[in-house]
């Protein structure tokens, strides 16, 4: 017999948001067994004048030929004097230690809630899962909350603003960027989107206009979820943006 989930509470909620990179700059700085693995799978990516070193930027999508840069956690509060505020923090860098400290995070804000609920965009078809494998990769223990295997859909406490819009429509991807706009929600880092991480990453080597973009990513999915639940967007002066935490990253 199927159980009722309550509700989640709105304070119960860690919202996130990732970035990633591919594990090299270029397909030709790989090893060869790399190259050979990714040059079979972009045969099924590729378009007529496509070429697996073409798609290499895509490969940051795929937690086996990419890696995690940034991690950015975001939750509300209520201060008495204030009113409600949303706090957002992030890690970047080294992917070991970006994974230890959203374990920490997790953990510290688990202790402090019964319940924990994850929220992302397109969260479970890509960050949460994203998360574990790297955490896996990595040799590291899986959170309690990433453990979903053998679970039931709704055992799981994974909320998704991208799955909350669709309605059922298996169909109907939309970017956080549209969904933004629609809701009347300015959250969104200006000059900055997901296909330039890479090139931020590699090119510039500035982790911390990374980190920022990813802080405000959270922050608009925090944003919008308060909407779609039928509830206003908390002013902006009321959204404290932590001081990105930022490791050496192995470039």
């Amino acid at each position: 017999m199927r159980t009722t989930i309550p509700e989640p509470e709105l304070y119960d909620i860690l919202f996130l948001d990732i970035e990633t990179v591919s594990q090299y700059e270029h397909l030709a700085d790989a090893p060869a067994p790399y190259r050979a693995l990714w040059e079979r799978k972009a045969t099924y990516l590729a378009t007529a004048d496509e070429t697996a070193a073409s798609l290499y930027d895509r490969s940051a999508i795929y937690a086996e030929f990419g890696r995690v840069v940034c991690i950015s956690l975001g939750y509300f509060h209520r201060k008495p004097e204030i009113g409600e505020t949303l706090r957002v923090s992030v890690f970047a860098g080294n992917e070991q230690n970006v994974l230890a400290e959203f374990c920490s995070a997790l953990e510290a804000f688990r202790s402090l809630h019964e319940r924990v609920y994850l929220c992302a965009h397109n969260g479970k078809e890509f960050d949460f899962p994203y998360i574990a494998r790297r955490l896996l990769v990595q040799n590291m223990v899986l959170p309690a909350e990433l453990r979903v295997a053998g679970r039931r859909p709704w055992e799981t406490r994974f909320l998704d603003t991208l799955e909350l819009w669709k309605f059922g429509d298996y169909k109907h991807y939309v970017s956080l960027d549209l969904l933004a706009y629609t809701f009347g929600i300015s959250e969104l880092l200006e000059g900055m989107d997901g296909s330039k991480v890479h090139s931020v990453f590699y090119e510039e080597g500035d982790l911390p206009k990374i980190a920022i973009y990813c802080q405000h990513d959270t922050a608009t999915c925090a944003q919008l979820y308060r909407k779609m639940r039928g509830k206003k967007a908390i002013a902006h002066e009321n959204i404290v943006y932590g001081t990105p935490l930022i490791f050496e990253s192995e470039t």
